[in-house]
């Protein structure tokens, strides 16, 4: 349906009316797409469009556009973009000169075959027009400019409290128009008067943003007709005089959250003999039950519903032989703001336990039953976990890790059930781990998802010719491009029903089965001593509006998502941003992670974009876990940015704010000091920025400009990642400095950021950008050798694995794992994506990586993947995973390297080599069980080492000169790492000589044991 449609049948006022569909005035050019612009003042100077995916060319960065000056047109202006072969979408931002203002807050997205290719945007206005909208007129009630902050209480930015207003409404969206003349059409009116007295504190504390907003109020004698008004189609007028002079929607979210809050359970659940239905929809016009006998069903039972208390709509229908077996949907009259009409949509369970396949009707489940759980379920106890900072993760997503294992059985790689085949080769290497001390399995999203058909049947294959013609080949990455979306994988980070597992994982996604299945999965890796962490995503859903995979929009429309200052829902996490700040939103994150811990055993959560969300959320939902297992550790995303940044809608969950709570953030400080350059590197940049293990100053690439200060730089910031990033820890710098952490410049912002371990995870690869393999590669000199290659390696995995903290790797970190220098795989395929546990290969030089988000990146690529000695078999592969597990057994084998709180790093945790006349790439750690309560009962202190450049080194210690030291026994007797073995120390002089590129790690012995008890510990 055309926009103009899909919007203006609305047309409320005069003020937004659309005209009739209008011809082009002149053709577009073939192949392009033309975007029309109207600004009220006509005030162009600047403003140009920075574009990327769909466009031939797209714009080289934010700061340099590179479009075309604008054309001038008699409806304001307009750029011709020339269009991507095939493209379906074009992905824009209509901004001022230095990019400083955008006309929509969040990116534009065009559907060439929904809007066509030519369209129409009006300033600050996210609509697109596919047909010319009317500019004569003065407000937008497509926007929603003024807010009902509770039952009594408007509030509106900029208007002018001496002019006078009305709340019109409509039952049946019947206002038409709203001339300066007057209101045209049904609407009805009620008065408000202008509080002088501004907003209260209670509220400015919900809605920082509307600080010095004019307040209206309500009378009394109208608050009875509130609840039923939020139904209707709502407009607030201005009027000068008896003239109308603007006008705008409404934003409910507040109103709602203060009448109709509800504290109960909704869903569908077993209850007094029948299955009670609750939707919160109170919005709604009316809401009906639709029930099915199967998942394919097209003729329903309809069962009405009716509205209780607090907005819920309510029925009780059939009994116990519906659990497990009925399939439902609701149908939901309610208006629509986005289209202007009351609309009558059919949509699955927001509290949906149960789907039928690709989430078209939502299933009738009780999670008690036995045909839900494995035979052994309740039976196997959770492995134990004494403190967080035991914790070691390892994040894998779930088709990565069978799919390619023919170790498992056909029917079953890619599915929940390849983990309960427990010899495979997957499950071995993943019982190794557990052995040597990884603690976690963090799984990639595994709720449903939209992105992936979820019966194999209908899932499409690409056809990659074998063996690929050469390394740099693009036939791979086409052959991927012809079927993304139609295939198997993705990510899955866009959320369609949050309390579901995902089909596509499961043998059956009809039915009970991925239920059964989902726990089995964490049922098998409980049993080889691994705990199951759910990577979730509160922070967006696929879809709003009326997708056809949006679900929470369609039953209270406006109300879940988080609207900019014209109405408009905020994209900056990628896709609809969700709003935790809205209660009933915050209740169905809270209720879904319940049923995850409670019913599905889950032992952690990692909050996408956690930051998204808000500190008070996450002490919430952090007491509510508590209650159910207090071992459970929430991490997530702290990264400070889009709407909600620097607490501008409330102190929201940054890296800094959540110092102290004991919830974890990952730290980009240690990360990019380690790795080398950023996240957003591209270009040659990726070769330049060569990071603290990778060659940065002392092993010069040929290409880099990095000097001896950037490098002692990075070592300090190395310094404070293996302190904890704690902020109020001491050390002396580079300089000669007595700092803290928090004086430690990062990006503008202090370095040090935490107050206990707990509060941070240390990583350098994750499932987002390279790979920590393909990362390396790039910034190491072409000479160098295969050996050194690993060691490289090695040492990034040693640097966060030692670290205080929690350590976090990225599956396959230990198998060199490469994904051929793609930096943003969700959506490109097995091929890219492929685990090999039999570690013949690592999967470099594959073909050249999906083209979307790598081919300005493909002749600073091309000469690696061509270069055979850079890709790896499988002795250096090996060597790697066992060196890995030599790291994490020397992380179990003391708790000096897994200290609890701040305090006990800030006394226990020491640096030698500092100040200006250190030994430049050379981290010397000490560790002391000397001061407070012992917990070695092995040791007195250990020393680590940490000599990342290309030579030996030596350095004498003063303080341990006459105290006797000896080689990790762990390392002593490795069979991964023979070079560290070459590690010597001379006791009367306290004196080291590490080996290069090497770990060394010495204990002060507290008593002497015989090695093999030790080892075995």
């Amino acid at each position: 349906m055309k926009l103009t449609r899909y919007f203006f049948s609305l047309a409320v006022l005069a003020l937004v009316a659309i005209s009739a569909p209008e011809t082009a005035q002149s053709s577009v050019p073939a192949g392009s797409v033309r975007i029309h612009y109207h600004r009220n003042n006509a005030d162009y100077k600047g403003w140009t469009i920075f574009d990327w995916t769909g466009a031939l060319n797209p714009s080289p960065s934010y700061q340099n556009p590179g479009t075309p000056p604008p054309v001038p047109d008699d409806f304001g202006v307009y750029w011709d973009i020339a269009l991507a072969p095939g493209a379906t979408q074009l992905f824009f931002i209509v901004r001022n000169a230095d990019g400083s203002v955008k006309n929509c807050q969040s990116d534009m997205m065009l559907n060439i075959a929904t809007n066509g290719l030519e369209i129409w945007l009006l300033q600050d206005d996210c609509t697109i027009y596919s047909t010319k909208p009317r500019t004569d007129l003065v407000g937008n009630i497509i926007q929603a400019r003024a807010y009902w902050v509770n039952r009594d209480t408007l509030a509106w930015l900029g208007a002018e409290p001496n002019d006078t207003y009305q709340l019109y409404y409509s039952p049946d969206a019947g206002i038409t128009d709203v001339a300066t003349s007057g209101v045209e059409g049904d609407g009805k009116s009620i008065p408000l008067t202008v509080d002088p007295n501004g907003l209260s504190q209670t509220i400015i504390d919900k809605f920082p943003f509307l600080k010095g907003a004019t307040v209206f109020k309500i009378a009394q004698s109208q608050l009875g007709q509130v609840p039923s008004l939020l139904k209707d189609q709502l407009v607030l007028v201005k009027f000068n005089g008896a003239q109308a002079v603007d006008a705008t929607s409404l934003q409910l979210p507040g109103v709602l959250d203060d009448l109709f809050y509800f504290d109960g359970r909704l869903g569908a659940h077993f209850a007094d003999d029948a299955v009670r239905f609750r939707l919160w929809a109170p919005t709604a016009q009316k809401v009906q039950l639709f029930v099915y006998d199967d998942p394919n069903g097209t003729v329903p039972t309809i069962y009405p519903m009716i509205q209780k208390d607090r907005g819920v709509w309510e029925t009780q229908a059939g009994d116990y032989s519906w659990v497990n077996h009925k399939y439902y949907l609701y149908e939901v009259i309610v208006f629509s703001r986005a289209t202007g009409q009351i609309v009558t949509n059919l949509v699955t369970d927001p509290y949906s336990l149960g789907l039928a396949a690709d989430s078209v009707k939502s299933l009738v489940v009780d999670l008690n039953s036995p045909f839900t759980k494995p035979i052994s379920w309740n039976l196997i106890p959770k492995p134990p976990l004494a403190s967080p900072t035991d914790i070691v993760l390892y994040e894998l997503h779930i088709r990565d890790f069978s799919i390619s294992d023919t170790s498992v059985p056909d029917k079953d790689r890619g599915k929940y059930t390849a983990f309960t085949h427990i010899f495979s080769l997957g499950m071995q290497h993943l019982r190794s781990l557990a052995k040597a001390g990884l603690t976690h399995v963090h799984l990639l999203p595994s709720f449903d998802f939209s992105s992936v058909p979820e019966l194999a049947s209908e899932q499409k294959t690409p056809q990659i010719i074998q063996p690929i013609s050469a390394p740099d080949s693009e036939q791979p990455e086409d052959a991927i491009d012809a079927v993304k979306d139609q295939d198997g994988f993705n990510w899955g980070y866009d959320p369609y029903h949050y309390g579901t597992p995902e089909g596509s994982y499961s043998t059956d996604p009809n039915g009970i089965t991925r239920i059964r299945e989902f726990r089995e999965m964490v049922e098998s890796l409980h049993s080889i001593g691994l705990r199951v962490v759910m990577d979730v995503v509160y922070n967006h859903t696929s879809a709003a509006g009326q997708d056809p995979t949006s679900v929470l929009d369609k039953v209270v429309p406006g109300y879940y998502y988080r609207l900019d200052d014209h109405g408009n829902i905020y994209t900056n996490t990628c896709c609809s941003d969700t709003a935790s700040e809205h209660r009933m939103f915050f209740k169905l994150m809270l209720d879904t992670l319940k049923v995850w811990a409670k019913e599905y055993h889950v032992d952690g959560f990692r909050f996408d974009l956690m930051s998204f969300s808000f500190k008070d959320n996450l002490l919430e939902i952090k007491e509510a876990m508590r209650d159910i297992d207090p071992t459970i550790y929430l991490y997530g995303e702290g990264w400070n940015f889009g709407e909600v940044a620097n607490n501008a809608l409330g102190i929201n969950a940054t890296q800094a704010n959540m110092a102290g709570t004991g919830i974890g953030t990952f730290s980009d400080r240690g990360r990019d000091a380690i790795r080398g350059g950023g996240p957003f590197d591209g270009g040659t940049s990726l070769v330049a920025n060569q990071g603290f293990i990778n060659g940065q100053w002392y092993d010069n690439n040929g290409s880099s400009q990095a000097t001896l200060q950037q490098l002692l730089d990075a070592g300090d910031m190395v310094k404070l990642a293996l302190a904890g990033t704690i902020k109020d820890y001491q050390f002396v710098d580079n300089h000669g400095d007595l700092i803290n952490g928090a004086q430690l410049n990062y990006n503008g912002q202090p370095a040090g950021y935490t107050l206990n371990p707990p509060d941070v995870i240390n990583y350098i690869s994750a499932h987002d950008n390279q790979t920590l393999f393909d990362n390396n590669q790039y910034k190491i000199p072409i000479a160098t050798t295969m050996a050194d290659r690993v060691r490289i390696n090695n040492l990034g995995l040693a640097l966060v694995a030692l670290a205080q903290g929690i350590p976090f790797f990225h599956a396959g970190d230990d198998i060199l794992r490469s994904k051929s220098f793609d930096k943003n795989s969700f959506n490109s395929g097995d091929w890219f994506n492929k685990l090999d546990w039999t570690y013949q290969t690592n999967n470099f030089a594959v073909g050249l990586p999906q083209e979307e988000d790598n081919k300005n990146d493909w002749p600073t690529m091309d000469p690696f993947l061509i270069n055979p000695g850079i890709k790896p078999g499988f002795d250096a592969i090996n060597s790697a995973h066992l060196y890995f597990e030599d790291i994490l057994r020397i992380r179990k084998s003391s708790p000096l390297f897994r200290l609890q709180t701040g305090d006990e790093v800030k006394q226990r945790v020491k640096f030698y080599n500092v100040g200006p006349s250190q030994q430049p790439a050379l981290i010397v750690m000490a560790i002391s069980d000397k001061v407070g309560r012992k917990l070695d009962p092995d040791a007195e202190s250990i020393v680590v080492l940490f000599n990342v450049d290309k030579i030996a080194k030596t350095i004498s210690l003063p303080d341990y000169a006459g105290i006797p030291l000896e080689l990790h026994p762990i390392l002593k007797n490795s069979i991964a790492d023979l070079v560290v073995k070459q590690s010597q120390y001379n006791a009367p002089t306290g004196t080291f000589i590490i080996p290069p590129r090497t770990t060394a790690v010495f204990l002060e012995r507290e008593k002497r044991r015989d090695e093999t008890e030790f080892k075995a510990r």
